[in-house]
Protein backbone atom coordinates (compact mmCIF):
# COMPACT_ATOMS: atom_id res chain seq x y z
CA UNK A 1 0.00 0.00 0.00
CA UNK A 2 1.30 3.43 -0.90
CA UNK A 3 1.28 6.01 1.87
CA UNK A 4 0.50 9.70 1.44
CA UNK A 5 2.54 12.05 3.62
CA UNK A 6 1.41 15.60 4.26
CA UNK A 7 3.66 18.19 5.86
CA UNK A 8 1.37 20.96 7.04
CA UNK A 9 1.79 24.51 8.29
CA UNK A 10 4.63 25.43 5.94
CA UNK A 11 5.85 29.04 5.83
CA UNK A 12 9.37 29.07 4.40
CA UNK A 13 11.18 28.03 1.23
CA UNK A 14 13.49 25.80 3.28
CA UNK A 15 10.63 23.89 4.88
CA UNK A 16 8.83 23.46 1.56
CA UNK A 17 12.03 22.17 -0.04
CA UNK A 18 12.62 19.71 2.82
CA UNK A 19 9.06 18.42 2.54
CA UNK A 20 9.24 17.96 -1.22
CA UNK A 21 12.74 16.50 -1.21
CA UNK A 22 11.66 14.03 1.48
CA UNK A 23 8.85 12.80 -0.70
CA UNK A 24 5.75 14.57 0.63
CA UNK A 25 2.70 13.89 -1.51
CA UNK A 26 0.83 16.79 0.11
CA UNK A 27 1.98 20.13 1.51
CA UNK A 28 -0.35 22.32 3.55
CA UNK A 29 -0.68 26.05 4.12
CA UNK A 30 -2.76 27.32 7.02
CA UNK A 31 -5.12 30.26 6.75
CA UNK A 32 -6.34 30.42 10.35
CA UNK A 33 -5.06 33.68 11.77
CA UNK A 34 -4.83 32.50 15.38
CA UNK A 35 -2.39 29.78 14.35
CA UNK A 36 1.39 30.31 14.64
CA UNK A 37 1.49 28.63 11.24
CA UNK A 38 -0.69 31.20 9.52
CA UNK A 39 0.58 32.37 6.15
CA UNK A 40 -0.67 35.13 3.88
CA UNK A 41 -2.45 33.80 0.76
CA UNK A 42 -0.06 35.64 -1.53
CA UNK A 43 2.98 34.15 0.18
CA UNK A 44 1.38 30.71 0.07
CA UNK A 45 0.87 31.22 -3.65
CA UNK A 46 4.57 31.90 -4.07
CA UNK A 47 5.66 28.97 -1.89
CA UNK A 48 3.32 26.46 -3.50
CA UNK A 49 4.92 26.95 -6.93
CA UNK A 50 7.70 24.53 -5.97
CA UNK A 51 5.12 21.77 -5.53
CA UNK A 52 3.68 21.92 -9.03
CA UNK A 53 4.01 18.50 -10.57
CA UNK A 54 5.45 17.11 -7.34
CA UNK A 55 2.84 17.30 -4.58
CA UNK A 56 -0.75 18.34 -3.89
CA UNK A 57 -0.89 21.85 -2.40
CA UNK A 58 -3.60 22.11 0.24
CA UNK A 59 -5.24 25.26 1.59
CA UNK A 60 -6.28 24.67 5.21
CA UNK A 61 -9.17 26.77 6.47
CA UNK A 62 -11.53 26.88 9.46
CA UNK A 63 -15.19 27.69 8.80
CA UNK A 64 -14.31 30.03 5.90
CA UNK A 65 -16.81 32.28 4.17
CA UNK A 66 -16.87 32.69 0.40
CA UNK A 67 -14.98 35.99 0.47
CA UNK A 68 -12.12 34.39 2.39
CA UNK A 69 -12.02 31.35 0.13
CA UNK A 70 -12.23 33.48 -3.02
CA UNK A 71 -9.09 35.35 -1.93
CA UNK A 72 -7.21 32.18 -0.97
CA UNK A 73 -8.08 30.30 -4.15
CA UNK A 74 -7.22 33.28 -6.36
CA UNK A 75 -3.87 33.96 -4.68
CA UNK A 76 -2.68 30.43 -3.93
CA UNK A 77 -4.33 28.34 -6.64
CA UNK A 78 -4.50 25.27 -4.38
CA UNK A 79 -5.01 21.74 -5.61
CA UNK A 80 -7.22 20.87 -2.65
CA UNK A 81 -9.17 22.56 0.13
CA UNK A 82 -9.06 21.28 3.71
CA UNK A 83 -11.96 22.23 5.96
CA UNK A 84 -10.93 22.01 9.60
CA UNK A 85 -13.93 23.62 11.29
CA UNK A 86 -17.58 22.77 11.85
CA UNK A 87 -18.57 22.95 8.20
CA UNK A 88 -21.91 21.25 7.49
CA UNK A 89 -22.46 18.68 4.76
CA UNK A 90 -24.30 21.35 2.78
CA UNK A 91 -21.42 23.78 3.18
CA UNK A 92 -18.88 21.19 2.02
CA UNK A 93 -20.97 20.51 -1.08
CA UNK A 94 -21.31 24.25 -1.76
CA UNK A 95 -17.55 24.76 -1.54
CA UNK A 96 -16.85 21.84 -3.88
CA UNK A 97 -19.32 23.19 -6.42
CA UNK A 98 -18.07 26.78 -6.18
CA UNK A 99 -14.38 26.05 -6.70
CA UNK A 100 -14.33 22.72 -8.51
CA UNK A 101 -11.66 21.46 -6.13
CA UNK A 102 -11.50 18.28 -4.04
CA UNK A 103 -12.19 18.77 -0.34
CA UNK A 104 -10.64 17.05 2.67
CA UNK A 105 -12.88 17.34 5.74
CA UNK A 106 -11.25 17.14 9.17
CA UNK A 107 -12.86 15.58 12.23
CA UNK A 108 -11.72 15.66 15.85
CA UNK A 109 -11.85 12.24 17.52
CA UNK A 110 -11.64 10.99 21.08
CA UNK A 111 -13.83 7.89 21.24
CA UNK A 112 -15.34 5.40 18.82
CA UNK A 113 -18.72 7.13 18.87
CA UNK A 114 -17.14 10.23 17.32
CA UNK A 115 -16.93 8.32 14.04
CA UNK A 116 -20.71 8.60 13.66
CA UNK A 117 -20.25 12.19 12.48
CA UNK A 118 -18.55 10.92 9.30
CA UNK A 119 -21.62 9.20 7.88
CA UNK A 120 -23.44 12.16 6.29
CA UNK A 121 -20.18 13.43 4.75
CA UNK A 122 -19.36 10.13 3.05
CA UNK A 123 -19.58 10.61 -0.69
CA UNK A 124 -19.49 14.41 -0.26
CA UNK A 125 -15.99 15.03 1.09
CA UNK A 126 -13.26 13.52 -1.09
CA UNK A 127 -11.14 12.50 1.87
CA UNK A 128 -11.25 12.65 5.65
CA UNK A 129 -8.60 13.77 8.10
CA UNK A 130 -8.73 12.49 11.68
CA UNK A 131 -7.24 14.71 14.35
CA UNK A 132 -7.38 14.72 18.14
CA UNK A 133 -9.87 16.89 19.98
CA UNK A 134 -8.10 20.11 21.09
CA UNK A 135 -6.98 20.27 24.72
CA UNK A 136 -9.05 22.45 27.01
CA UNK A 137 -8.32 26.13 26.47
CA UNK A 138 -6.75 25.75 23.02
CA UNK A 139 -7.98 28.09 20.30
CA UNK A 140 -6.52 25.88 17.59
CA UNK A 141 -8.66 23.14 16.01
CA UNK A 142 -5.48 21.31 15.00
CA UNK A 143 -1.71 21.52 15.37
CA UNK A 144 -1.87 21.08 19.14
CA UNK A 145 0.65 18.25 19.26
CA UNK A 146 -1.75 15.82 20.94
CA UNK A 147 -2.90 12.43 19.70
CA UNK A 148 -5.97 10.29 20.29
CA UNK A 149 -6.39 6.59 20.96
CA UNK A 150 -5.74 5.07 17.54
CA UNK A 151 -7.69 1.97 18.53
CA UNK A 152 -10.78 4.12 17.94
CA UNK A 153 -10.20 3.42 14.24
CA UNK A 154 -9.96 -0.36 14.59
CA UNK A 155 -13.51 -1.00 13.38
CA UNK A 156 -13.59 1.71 10.73
CA UNK A 157 -14.86 0.57 7.35
CA UNK A 158 -11.79 -0.19 5.21
CA UNK A 159 -13.32 1.75 2.32
CA UNK A 160 -13.02 5.04 4.23
CA UNK A 161 -10.12 7.05 2.80
CA UNK A 162 -8.45 9.15 5.47
CA UNK A 163 -5.26 10.77 6.67
CA UNK A 164 -4.18 10.37 10.29
CA UNK A 165 -3.17 13.48 12.19
CA UNK A 166 -2.71 14.61 15.76
CA UNK A 167 0.54 14.48 17.70
CA UNK A 168 2.48 12.45 15.17
CA UNK A 169 6.28 12.56 15.19
CA UNK A 170 9.28 10.40 14.31
CA UNK A 171 8.94 8.62 17.64
CA UNK A 172 5.40 7.34 17.23
CA UNK A 173 4.51 7.28 13.54
CA UNK A 174 5.61 3.67 13.03
CA UNK A 175 3.26 2.53 15.81
CA UNK A 176 0.48 4.74 14.47
CA UNK A 177 0.77 3.10 11.06
CA UNK A 178 0.87 -0.38 12.58
CA UNK A 179 -2.28 0.20 14.62
CA UNK A 180 -4.34 2.08 12.03
CA UNK A 181 -3.06 1.02 8.62
CA UNK A 182 -3.85 4.61 7.58
CA UNK A 183 -3.58 5.54 3.92
CA UNK A 184 -1.95 8.85 4.80
CA UNK A 185 -0.36 10.77 7.65
CA UNK A 186 -0.38 14.49 8.33
CA UNK A 187 2.24 16.15 10.52
CA UNK A 188 2.80 19.74 11.60
CA UNK A 189 3.93 20.41 15.17
CA UNK A 190 5.84 17.12 15.25
CA UNK A 191 8.48 18.55 12.89
CA UNK A 192 8.87 21.92 14.64
CA UNK A 193 11.53 23.31 16.96
CA UNK A 194 8.97 25.84 18.28
CA UNK A 195 5.33 26.55 17.45
CA UNK A 196 5.18 27.50 13.78
CA UNK A 197 8.92 26.99 13.20
CA UNK A 198 9.59 23.99 10.99
CA UNK A 199 12.87 22.15 11.62
CA UNK A 200 14.45 20.75 8.45
CA UNK A 201 16.27 18.09 10.46
CA UNK A 202 13.07 16.90 12.10
CA UNK A 203 11.34 16.76 8.71
CA UNK A 204 14.15 14.56 7.38
CA UNK A 205 14.02 12.35 10.49
CA UNK A 206 10.28 11.89 10.01
CA UNK A 207 10.68 10.74 6.43
CA UNK A 208 13.48 8.36 7.40
CA UNK A 209 11.30 6.82 10.09
CA UNK A 210 8.33 6.43 7.76
CA UNK A 211 10.47 4.79 5.08
CA UNK A 212 11.89 2.37 7.65
CA UNK A 213 8.41 1.52 8.89
CA UNK A 214 7.16 0.89 5.35
CA UNK A 215 10.19 -1.29 4.57
CA UNK A 216 9.64 -3.35 7.73
CA UNK A 217 5.97 -3.75 6.88
CA UNK A 218 6.82 -4.96 3.38
CA UNK A 219 9.40 -7.47 4.63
Amino acid sequence: MSLDIKICGLKTDEAVAAALDGGASYIGFIFFQKSPRYVDPGEAGRLRQAARGRATAVAVTVDPDDVTLDAIVAAMQPDMLQLHGNESVTRVAEIKARYGLPVMKAFALRERGDLEQLKPYTGVADRFLFDAKPPKGSELPGGNGVSFDWQVLSELDASIDYMLSGGLNAGNVAEALRVTNAQGVDISSGVESAPGIKDVGLIRDFFRTVRAAKSADAA
